[in-house]
C-alpha cells in the first residue's frame, strides 16, 4: 500500500503543473486525499469489515467532495484532479495512470446486482463532467471528452466525445492527457456535410428552373411539352446522381455519425 500511495503522490507533479512542493499537494489536493482514505477503506472492505469501511468513505466525502465506495479497485498513479463530484460506484475498475476531473461518475445503470459499474483501462483520461455507466469495458489509452456519456464499450487508443459517446479514431497521432482542446467535434462536422449537401441541392434546383421555364413556354401545345420534360427530367436524375456521387464522403462520415462510429 505504501508503494502504491507513493506512486499516487509522484504521479501530480507529472501531470498537474500548478503542483510546486509536496506540502501542498499533501494538504492541498483533494483527490490525493481521496485516495488515500479510499485506499483505507478498501483494505478493510477486503478484510469483511462491516461498516467501518463505508465510515472512512463517507468521511472523505464530506472532506473531499469525492465518493468513492471501498468496494471500488483503484490502481495505482491515479490522479483525481480538483475532484469535486466524483462519484466512483462499488464494483467500478479503475486501471494504472488514469487522470480522473472534476464531476466524473462512474457509475451503474439501474439496480442489477454483481458487477454494475465500468472497468477502465490504463492510461484513460476522463474528462470533466464526463459520465461512464454501466458494465462498460473502457480499453486503455483511452480519452474520454468533457460532458461526453458513455454508454458503450471503448477500444483502446480511441476518442470518445458527445451525447451519447461517440468514437473518434486518432490513428497515428498521439493526443496529450491535457489537450482537451483538441478533442474533434464530430457533431460540428456532420452539420457541416449537411450544410454543403444543402447549398449543392439548392445550386441544382437553380440551374433547373429556367430551363424547365423555356422549355415548357417554348412548346405549342401540352403535347409536344412532354418530350422536352422528360428530356430536363433526365438531366435532372443525370445531375442527381452526380451530386450522390460527389457527396458519397460526407454521408460516409454522416451515416458513421448515426451508428456512432462503432461504439
Amino acid at each position: 500500500m505504501l508503494h502504491t500511495l507513493k506512486a499516487d503522490f509522484s504521479i501530480i507533479f507529472d501531470r498537474d503543473p500548478a503542483a510546486r512542493n509536496w506540502l501542498e499537494v499533501l494538504f492541498c489536493y483533494p483527490g490525493l486525499q481521496a485516495l488515500m482514505l479510499h485506499r483505507l477503506a478498501h483494505w478493510l472492505y477486503l478484510l469483511g469489515l462491516p461498516f467501518i469501511p463505508r465510515l472512512i468513505s463517507h468521511i472523505a466525502r464530506f472532506l473531499t467532495g469525492i465518493e468513492i465506495h471501498p468496494g471500488a479497485t483503484i490502481g495505482k498513479s491515479v490522479f483525481i484532479d480538483h475532484g469535486m463530484g466524483v462519484v466512483i460506484g462499488e464494483t467500478a475498475i479503475i486501471g494504472d495512470f488514469a487522470l480522473i476531473y472534476q464531476g466524473v461518475t462512474l457509475g451503474g445503470t439501474g439496480k442489477e446486482s454483481g458487477k454494475r459499474h465500468p472497468t477502465v483501462g490504463e492510461n484513460v483520461v476522463v474528462g470533466a463532467g464526463a459520465k461512464v455507466l454501466g458494465n462498460l469495458q473502457i480499453g486503455n489509452n483511452v480519452r474520454i471528452g468533457a460532458g461526453s456519456v458513455v454508454l458503450r464499450d471503448v477500444p483502446s487508443d480511441c476518442t470518445v466525445v458527445g451525447i451519447p459517446g461517440r468514437i473518434v479514431y486518432r490513428s497515428g497521432v498521439r493526443v496529450n492527457p491535457l489537450e482537451h482542446g483538441s478533442l474533434p467535434d464530430s457533431e460540428a462536422a456532420v452539420i457541416r456535410s449537411l450544410v454543403d449537401r444543402i447549398e449543392s441541392l439548392e445550386q441544382q434546383i437553380k440551374s433547373l428552373i429556367p430551363q424547365a421555364s423555356v422549355s415548357l413556354t417554348s412548346q405549342p401545345n401540352l403535347h409536344s411539352a412532354f418530350p422536352t420534360f422528360n428530356q430536363t427530367n433526365n438531366v435532372a436524375v443525370a445531375e442527381k446522381t452526380e451530386v450522390a456521387t460527389t457527396c458519397q464522403l460526407k454521408d460516409k462520415a454522416i451515416q458513421e455519425f448515426f451508428d456512432g462510429t462503432g461504439i
